[in-house]
């Protein structure tokens, strides 16, 4: 199966924001962004202007990165959502918003989509009753998410729920951490997500 390999903190000194794709070292002083706030590269210290073409490029980039999708499923996403009726950047948000494993990540069970990911893979999660390991199965309202009965004594998965800060859920879950399952309630409306996305970049960009 195709997966992304390389340094992951490049991605986000590349797009100078951070994208929490590390977890726990995102929300530490040794996030790469702290300590090399410019791109990596030789010349990164350089400045650059980008064209129509870059800025939309690294648009979609950014947002792929931050969730974690490859390049063909995510041209494949926005192809769906260019056949659905709507907005089509909006629809294409909503989309990955409800991956399975950015759902976990969002109801604050673990501290990257990486790792929420990963769990998924290894059969820990459940939804309505029945055991799904698909990352991409896409969570519809009124499905219940939980982590299997066996899985929820995991020593990270205590560290995570137990930590002094602990990660802050979204408006559009309903979270218990102490029985480990919640309820993704309704599709998130655009003003709720991330505002640092221009979406509309990345609809450009595949209809040139």
């Amino acid at each position: 199966m195709a997966r992304n390999t390389g340094p992951v903190c490049r991605k986000c000194r590349a797009q100078g924001i951070k994208l929490f794709l590390k977890g726990d070292r995102c929300y530490s002083e040794k996030c790469a962004l702290n300590k090399k706030n410019f791109r990596p590269g030789i010349h990164g210290k350089r400045r650059r202007k980008l064209s129509d073409y870059g800025l939309q490029l690294m648009e979609k980039q950014k947002v792929r990165n931050m969730y974690g999708v490859l390049e063909k499923q995510f041209r494949l996403y926005y192809e769906k959502a260019a056949r659905t009726k709507g907005v089509t950047g909006e629809i294409l948000l909503e989309f990955l918003e409800r991956r399975l494993d950015n759902v976990i990540y969002r109801m604050g069970f673990l501290t990257s989509r990486a790792e929420a990911r990963q769990w998924v893979l290894h059969g820990h999660i459940k939804v309505n009753g029945r055991k799904v390991n698909i990352p991409s199965f896409l969570v519809k309202p009124g499905d219940v998410i939980e982590i299997k009965e066996k899985s929820r004594q995991s020593s990270r998965l205590k560290q995570v729920l137990d930590a002094e800060e602990p990660r802050t859920t979204v408006d559009w879950v309903d979270v218990n951490h102490s029985e480990r399952k919640g309820t993704f309630k309704e599709v998130p409306t655009r003003e709720s997500l991330d505002q640092d996305i221009n979406e509309q970049l990345i609809v450009e960009f595949y209809s040139r």
